[in-house]
């Protein structure tokens, strides 16, 4: 079912909240290179829970309460099911298993983890709303947004020591603590997510918050592996990977065109 027309819009408070959530998202990765040890590690978790928050948000202001809370049991529930599986059995991703440094566990899994699934995958949909017209080019643009995104993520997390691979090889040139087998399931995973996700009616709203937010999570994770973390390969695959649907993102927004 798709919905057509503008949705009505929500308060001058809500569209404030939403971007004070934004712009903290945005202050609190700016101080992640600046602070190490136990500070990072709740940092790292903050990140998380605003991003979470500032999408979360977003959907229920824009596109209501019961599409949100939808998007949120299906985000959710899957990186929660897939992460499960995943340290249970080996599958999809590879043999890993985390510490204890991301807080609470369930089943091996931490509670934020899932909620990270969520956060990225808002954006990532909405991204490839964006850009597409048809339901099975938005899976595959919403997925390719959120999984090229782990290309940044676990090389950055595994180094944080939040969770360690048993076999990491293959492994891309360059990102030698990581496993090629991760990506590939990511990918499995985000296509069986952004499937899910595009059961959802498409709403035209203003989409500038999360659609900044996956902007600014490509160029900055890009200047953080080259400028504060030292990791070129890492900038390189992240950065080109996201660059595929960012630059058509940007032309977009700039032209300001949409479909």
């Amino acid at each position: 079912m798709r919905a057509s027309g503008w949705s009505r819009g929500p308060t001058p408070l809500a569209r404030a909240t939403v971007w004070l959530f934004t712009l903290a998202v945005v202050g609190l990765e700016i101080a992640y290179p600046l602070v190490h040890g136990d500070r990072r590690d709740q940092l790292t978790v903050a990140i998380v829970a605003t991003f979470a928050a500032a999408s979360a948000l977003h959907a229920a202001f824009w596109r209501g309460w019961a599409w949100a809370l939808g998007y949120l049991l299906l985000a959710v529930g899957v990186g929660l099911a897939a992460e499960t599986i995943g340290v249970h059995t080996g599958y999809p991703f590879g043999d890993y298993e985390y510490g204890d440094s991301l807080g609470s566990l369930v089943d091996g899994v931490p509670v934020v983890v899932p909620l990270a699934w969520a956060m990225m995958a808002y954006p990532s949909l909405l991204v490839a709303r964006r850009l597409t017209r048809s339901r099975r080019a938005e899976v595959l643009v919403g997925a390719w947004a959120l999984a090229s995104w782990d290309l940044f993520l676990d090389p950055q997390m595994t180094e944080a020591g939040h969770w360690r691979w048993t076999h990491p090889s293959p492994h891309l040139p360059g990102v030698d603590a990581v496993p090629v087998t991760n990506y590939l399931g990511w990918l499995g995973v985000s296509l069986v997510l952004m499937t899910l996700l595009s059961v959802l009616p498409r709403h035209r709203a203003e989409d500038a918050a999360p659609l900044t937010l996956w902007v600014w999570t490509w160029l900055s994770s890009t200047l953080a592996f080259l400028a504060f973390f030292d990791e070129h390969a890492v900038a390189l695959w992240g950065g080109v990977a996201m660059a595929l649907v960012g630059i058509p993102l940007l032309v977009s927004v700039t032209s300001r065109r949409a479909p």
